[in-house]
């Protein structure tokens, strides 16, 4: 069996630089919205998380396809890697440049920042491929958010808030360029096999979708905000919730750490070697994250002050945004291990019905209840996001997110010697 330290390193490195990029986008927004009157905040709100939806749109998931073959390189023995990796970026800087180029007139500077978005996160996921958990917690994890941050309080110090798009952007170029330097130290470029695309892209495909909807998701309400309730409730939503950022980017540092195991695991038929994975992921998720929302609940009232005086009305997003956020963890990376399964249709399936569901209350709530009515749809569709995959696996392979291995995962022994 292989050993668990790996895991347990990766997702500490990941942990580690969620807490980092967490703090500075909570710094950031705080920044933004003392410096700039909440109509203002909320614009540039809409217009960042317009991009980034963007460009998960664009991304294809090809980022993903790219572990599931990379890592399975290390069981097979395929060659060719070099040709998978030119083949999950071409079509995504393709899309991302088209639909900077049709979207310019809304977004401006951001439209040029969409293909460098895209080329950073698929060269990273190919590092994570290789077991290297390296590059992603230091590009970014620690570099990307730590530049937005000083560049963005750059933009505010000087009461510029047209510079706000491009300080956010900037710190892309330097992530992709080293991430792309990082990269081919590790793969030598070789020829292009035949089928290496088809491979890849029938893999992905399902999950080109799914990795769409999945963007949409994690942006969408606060574009729902701005257009159905204005800038201002779209600032007083982004200042509420953006403390799931910790969990989405905890879950998202073991997700990565784990996902490659996952993955040969599965391919090996190794059951309950991917169960231990699962449990031990879970209840370290749980544990590291469940003080912060917690916290938050508790000291809602006086942190939403910091982002300035007519944001403590929020308290009830927030409240609902704790509650939602510890059923989702403790859930574990149930979509990652689903599919590293290769139920990647599935997966899809299961984020439509969680978009659907976001929708549906966002434009039922939203025009009378503004930000809760927002905060109640994310919710919504997150719990199904959730509790949906998490039966499917447990129906499929008796997988659950607690059990035998929860408890012995906490000793520090077992991370070394299992």
């Amino acid at each position: 069996m292989a050993p668990l330290t790996g895991v347990a390193r990766g997702g500490l490195a990941g942990i580690t630089g969620a807490a980092v990029g967490a703090l500075a986008q909570f710094l950031l927004v705080v920044v933004v919205t003392r410096a700039f009157p909440a109509a203002q905040a909320g614009a540039f709100f809409t217009v960042t998380a317009l991009a980034l939806m963007v460009a998960g749109v664009a991304k294809l998931d090809a980022g993903n396809g790219l572990i599931y073959f990379v890592a399975r390189a290390q069981v097979y023995d395929y060659r060719g890697i070099s040709g998978y990796i030119r083949a999950a970026l071409v079509p995504g800087l393709v899309i991302a440049s088209t639909a900077g180029a049709v979207l310019y007139p809304r977004l401006g500077v951001l439209s040029l920042a969409l293909p460098l978005v895209v080329a950073a996160d698929v060269l990273l996921a190919a590092t994570r491929g290789f077991g290297s958990m390296r590059p992603t917690v230091l590009l970014d994890g620690l570099g990307l958010p730590a530049l937005q941050f000083l560049l963005v309080t750059a933009a505010a110090v000087a009461g510029s808030p047209q510079w706000l798009p491009l300080a956010w952007a900037l710190p892309y170029v330097p992530v992709a360029l080293l991430a792309a330097l990082d990269l081919r130290g590790r793969v030598p470029r070789s020829p292009y096999l035949p089928g290496t695309g088809r491979d890849l892209w029938r893999y992905t495909a399902p999950r080109s979708l799914a990795g769409a909807i999945q963007a949409v998701f994690q942006r969408l309400d606060i574009v729902i905000v701005a257009l159905l309730g204005g800038p201002v409730q779209a600032a007083v939503y982004t200042a509420a919730t953006r403390f799931k950022v910790v969990g989405q980017l905890a879950s998202q540092g073991l997700a990565q750490a784990v996902q490659p195991r996952l993955v040969r695991a599965l391919a090996d038929g190794e059951l309950a070697r991917a169960r231990e994975l699962y449990q031990a992921t879970t209840i370290w998720l749980v544990l590291l994250t469940w003080p912060v929302w917690l916290g938050y609940a508790a000291l809602a009232p006086w942190l939403l002050h910091l982002f300035g005086s007519g944001y403590g009305a929020a308290v009830p997003v927030a409240l609902v945004l704790a509650g939602t956020m510890m059923v989702a963890t403790a859930c574990g990376t149930v979509d990652v291990v689903l599919t590293a399964a290769g139920h990647t249709t599935v997966s899809l399936l299961n984020l439509v019905a969680a978009i659907t569901c976001t929708v549906a209350i966002d434009l039922t709530l939203i025009p009378g209840h503004g930000a809760f009515g927002a905060v109640l749809g994310w919710s919504g569709g997150m719990l199904v996001k959730n509790l949906l995959p998490l039966w499917q696996l447990h129906h499929r392979y008796g997988l659950r997110p607690f059990g035998r291995h929860t408890l012995p995962s906490l000793r520090p022994r077992t991370w070394a010697t299992a």
